[in-house]
């Protein structure tokens, strides 16, 4: 099938979030066939260039979220009003009272539980008992409301081009401004100043910037079978404007919530921060509601949706994959690291609370005065280079340099280091230098440095925050976030015993095969799509050379490679089945014929005609979908396909207006004709029996002409006996004659209509 892989910050990029699993699952999915289309968050990210793309990735489509240019478009007074409802219904559903407190957010905009682990506070109503799509009573209108509003504006910038300038206009500006100040809205909207609304009004802006991109017309977003959204937010928003537009369903996988993220990250004003949360809050909310299914990373993240609205039924929680391979030395070898090293390893920032980590190494220097630690990591933004500097400062000040007499140079138990270097030239050699792996996080979504030291047969020491716990299940040590005291108790304790190192890595090791290896990843993967397809099928309707829909024109057989679509051999340009065709023909005796005549030239059209030709494999299962080569007859209009104007009559329009195909309705005509000659009591007046065999005899000769137009011998046995049975049914008297007509209002006896 056709994937949409939609991406915000990450793949394909080479810095991004979601880089790795997105690689790995593509390259997993070598059957299937992914366009790509990111949204990049930099100039920076976009300046490194791409990862090396697997043959599967047709194509790729990116848009930077980072900036916009005004596009200079000019609407209308129709257009401005069409913005002005849409927009101001969009902000009117932000700032209304029933988006605060929700999940844990005050009017405020504070949020409740820094640690992440649950969303803390009072539920909001509609989000905590059984509803459908997650929502009921006010909750649900108020999403109907948010959800309307957006799409509306999507249509409107598909219609005028884009909404840049109208998003930063003045106008909008005011219509959020009016929103703030209607009756009901939230206490923090309701202090919002000018200051504020510009600055709400500049992250809405931001945040929409997906709604003007011309990713969703039939040739992008519209053509794909289903849309894989890597994140929730922003990057799922292109996936919501696929299922308006085109019906193509959704999936959001979420390794960490976007919506956490914000609330952990909000800063500024008291009413930035509630507008804020509540237009992150609706969004979140819509995505959930819309998607056919939520594949989270783990329980932690799986509550999260869950508090905010998504459905049970719809989330399937799969594990990420990581390459266990480049870990296998190290794990499968024997300890051989220093016995006394502790390793900590991840990206160096502020929520990774190394100075607690420094804190406890104290501690264990106290009971274990030969144990060192090695941090390995980097620093990325003006931000964590800062907190890595007061780190390093921490450690010279709480660790002088040792040495072992006057005149020797001292040694500082504490090193940083960086992946690359020459003590670590890879992250395996990382992992192995030490004897015992730490976390020390205050917040943590799934923790991918503990899977590594898995997959090395490391034990662990780690807080107990995020998905920590359902990652190392019983194979190591859990202490609370923030106490440096027990944690390093719990360091001191397995430097101490070998043996239970051992068995901890082991089981370890064992866990991370079972649960966290690509192959696990891609089959939960390649099953979810299977799922969602055969359950939400994109319906596009093919349509013939005249414009009229063409039923199975795209079947789904023919994507899947096997027996159906292999070539077969035929002898002389005609099927087996068309070569029995023939001797059908020659064989026909009796008034019977004509219909024998039209079924056979029918099934060798079908079977050896141009739909197969000397390949023989049928012509659904090769390349595009199958368009209507051949004429035929448009049982809608009543107008033959060759030549546009004559129409279709007597029988054959009864048949037709049945929904006979043109082969069919043939030999339909055909055996009409024949038991009008040989049963005189299906009346019927002499010019239309005549006229009827006379149409049935052409169609068939035409049609076995144009079907058997590659043998000159079977197109002249047709023809012959076309011709004789159109002679057989001319000469033979009908029993009806126009003197003596059957009256109208006579009904036909029932035993002769069924003949």
């Amino acid at each position: 099938m056709r994937i949409g892989l939609l991406t915000e910050g990450g793949y394909p990029y080479v810095s991004g979030d979601a880089r790795l699993w997105c690689d790995r699952l593509v390259r997993g999915l070598e059957r299937h066939e992914f366009d790509v289309y990111a949204l990049s968050r930099s100039e920076r990210q976009e300046d490194e260039g791409w990862i090396p793309l697997p043959p599967q990735v047709r194509r790729v489509r990116t848009a930077p979220l980072w900036t916009a240019e005004d596009d200079g478009i000019v609407h209308g007074r129709r257009a401005r009003r069409r913005f002005a409802e849409a927009y101001g219904e969009l902000v009117a559903a932000v700032c209304s009272g029933e988006a605060g407190g929700a999940g844990g957010i005050s009017s405020a905009g504070g949020i409740g539980g820094v640690t992440g682990t649950v969303l803390e506070g009072a539920v909001a109503k509609g989000f905590d008992g059984p509803a459908v799509d997650g929502f009921d009573g006010a909750a649900g209108t108020e999403a109907d409301r948010f959800g309307n509003a957006l799409y509306g504006l999507a249509e409107l910038a598909r219609d005028e081009g884009g909404l840049v300038g109208a998003l930063r206009s003045e106008a909008a500006v005011r219509t959020l401004e009016r929103a703030c100040r209607a009756p009901g809205a939230l206490r923090g909207a309701r202090e919002a100043r000018v200051p504020d609304l510009l600055t709400v009004a500049a992250h809405l802006e931001r945040a929409l910037r997906p709604l003007s991109l011309d990713w969703y017309e039939d040739d992008g977003l519209g053509a794909v079978d289903l849309c894989h959204a890597a994140a929730g937010g922003s990057a799922a928003l292109p996936g919501l404007l696929a299922r308006h537009f085109h019906g193509v369903p959704l999936l959001v996988t979420e390794y960490g919530v976007p919506l956490r993220a914000h609330y952990l990250g909000a800063s500024g004003e008291a009413p930035v921060r509630a507008l804020l949360a509540a237009f992150h809050r609706r969004l979140t909310a819509e995505v959930y509601r819309r998607a056919a299914c939520l594949t989270p990373g783990n329980t932690h993240a799986r509550r999260w949706q869950e508090r905010c609205g998504a459905d049970r039924a719809k989330i399937r929680t799969v594990y990420p994959g990581m390459d266990a391979a480049r870990f296998a030395e190290v794990g499968e070898s024997p300890e051989c690291a220093d016995p006394h090293t502790l390793v900590w390893v991840g990206r160096i920032e502020p929520a990774k609370d190394l100075i607690s980590l420094l804190h406890a190494f104290t501690e264990v220097r106290r009971a274990e005065p030969r144990a060192r630690l090695r941090i390995v990591g980097a620093a990325s933004g003006a931000e964590a280079t800062s907190y890595l500097d007061h780190c390093k400062a921490l450690a010279a000040q709480l660790f002088p340099d040792e040495a072992d007499g006057v005149h020797a140079v001292g040694d500082n138990p504490v090193s940083f280091e960086e992946v690359g270097d020459p003590a670590v030239p890879d992250l395996a050699e990382a992992y192995a230098a030490g004897a015992v792996v730490v976390l020390s996080s205050v917040v943590e979504g799934f923790p991918i440095s503990l899977v590594e030291a898995m997959f090395c047969g490391r034990p662990t020491v780690s807080t107990e925050v995020g998905a920590v716990v359902e990652v190392i299940g019983g194979t190591g040590l859990v202490v609370p976030p923030r106490n440096p005291r027990a944690l390093a108790e719990a360091c001191v304790a397995l430097l101490r015993e070998p043996g239970r190192r051992a068995r901890l890595g082991a089981a370890a090791r064992a866990r991370a095969l079972e649960l966290f290896t690509v192959e696990q990843n891609v089959a939960a993967f390649r099953g979810i799509y299977l799922e969602i397809v055969s359950h939400a099928p994109v319906h596009r309707i093919v349509l013939d050379d005249t414009g009229e829909p063409l039923p199975f024109g795209s079947p789904a057989e023919s994507h899947v490679p096997g027996r159906w679509t292999e070539p077969r051999p035929a002898a002389g340009g005609v099927g087996v089945t068309g070569v029995a065709g023939v001797a059908g023909v020659v064989g026909v005796v009796g008034g019977a014929g004509a219909a024998e005549i039209s079924a056979a030239a029918a099934a060798g059209a079908g079977r050896a005609g141009p739909g197969r030709g000397a390949v023989g494999r049928p012509r659904w299962a090769v390349g595009s979908p199958v368009r209507a080569t051949t004429p035929g007859r448009d049982v809608r209009s009543g107008r033959d396909g060759a030549s546009g104007r004559s129409r279709v009559t007597g029988p054959d329009a009864a048949l037709a207006a049945g929904g006979t195909s043109a082969a069919g309705t043939t030999a339909a005509a055909a055996a009409t004709a024949s038991a009008a000659a040989t049963e005189p009591a299906a009346v019927t007046e002499p010019t239309a029996v005549t006229g009827s065999a006379s149409a049935a005899s052409t169609a068939s000769a035409e049609s076995m002409t144009s079907t058997l137009r590659t043998t000159q011998t079977a197109a002249a046995a047709a023809a012959a006996v076309a011709a004789t049975v159109s002679a057989r049914a001319v000469e033979r008297p009908s029993a009806a004659t126009a003197e003596d007509p059957v009256p109208t209002g006579e009904p036909v006896p029932a035993g002769e209509g069924a003949r």
